[in-house]
């Protein structure tokens, strides 16, 4: 069910585009200096969020997955880069505006004279018909918290100038952090030879004599018998082990890397200001 856009709500929230694709978080939200209603905001993009381009909330609605946008992905990624130091000028936004495709606010639509942003008002007649019609200033309503993942931390917020009476704007510094790639060390791969001792047991075979008896029981058979010497000699054989050795490859040795994600911890000193209420009306009073 969509919802009414609620400033607060908006920061870190999940943008989709108008096909229901993630875009990336909201960063900063703009608020028209006329209305004080968000009409702007920057998309965290790229790797751990350190892009962020500006997304109109014309037609945008907020839903239970995040907010929905009327414009397509790419067309944020393409988007003209315009760092507004947490205000938009009429020019900037005219630019914006133009490059969506979308009509920009009318000047009579409840914008009051002299209430423009700081840019449009100083920029006087040079401004032109179409930016005094539609590029209206627009502030920064409040600052995200930087991409979460690989890396984690916040950016600064964004700034807005003091535009009714008795205004303070207390501003207070936010760490930023990213990552960079250094070169940590190297490895070699190397190959040396080494001398071992290896014992193999093999099988051999021998012969032996074996003395043989068969009586003779035909005496025609065996001829006529002589008394006398004789002798008969066999020829004996031995195996024996032959070492012979070859060269042959047995594996094959490369290296690699791979990528391993750990979580570190960096801290930063940051300074924020504090507002004090003295009120001299008070004083001398009784409780």
């Amino acid at each position: 069910m969509v919802r009414a856009i609620q400033p607060q709500e908006l920061v870190d929230s999940t943008v989709m585009d108008n096909s229901g694709s993630k875009i990336g978080k909201v960063g900063t939200v703009y608020l028209a200096d006329d209305t004080r209603r968000p009409e702007w905001v920057t998309v965290k993009t790229g790797l751990f969020g350190q892009k962020e381009s500006f997304v109109p909330l014309q037609g945008a609605g907020m839903e239970n997955d995040g907010l929905h946008v009327q414009v397509a992905k790419d067309q944020v990624s393409d988007a003209p880069r315009i760092d507004a130091g947490g205000h938009l000028s009429e020019k900037e936004s005219v630019e914006l505006y133009k490059y969506y495709g979308l009509p920009a606010p009318r000047a009579g639509d409840g914008e009051k004279a002299g209430n423009r942003g700081r840019d449009a008002a100083a920029g006087g007649a040079a401004g032109g018909a179409a930016g005094g019609a539609a590029g209206r200033g627009r502030e920064a309503a409040m600052g995200g918290t930087a991409g979460r993942g690989h890396a984690t931390g916040q950016e600064t917020g964004g700034r807005h100038e003091a535009s009714g009476t008795g205004d303070v704007v207390r501003s207070e510094e936010r760490l930023r952090v990213g990552t960079e790639e250094v070169e940590t060390g190297r490895v070699r791969l190397r190959k040396y030879v080494v001398t071992e001792d290896e014992q193999v047991t093999v099988p051999v075979t021998h012969e032996e004599v074996r003395v043989e008896r068969e009586p003779i029981t035909d005496a025609k058979a065996a001829g006529k018998a002589e008394i006398g010497e004789a002798e008969q000699d066999v020829v004996l054989h031995a195996e024996k082990p032959v070492v012979q050795k070859e060269t042959v490859p047995v594996e094959r040795v490369r290296l690699g890397t791979e990528q391993v994600t750990e979580e570190q911890t960096v801290q930063g000193k940051v300074r924020k200001e504090q507002i004090d209420i003295d009120d001299d009306t008070k004083r001398g009073k009784k409780s």
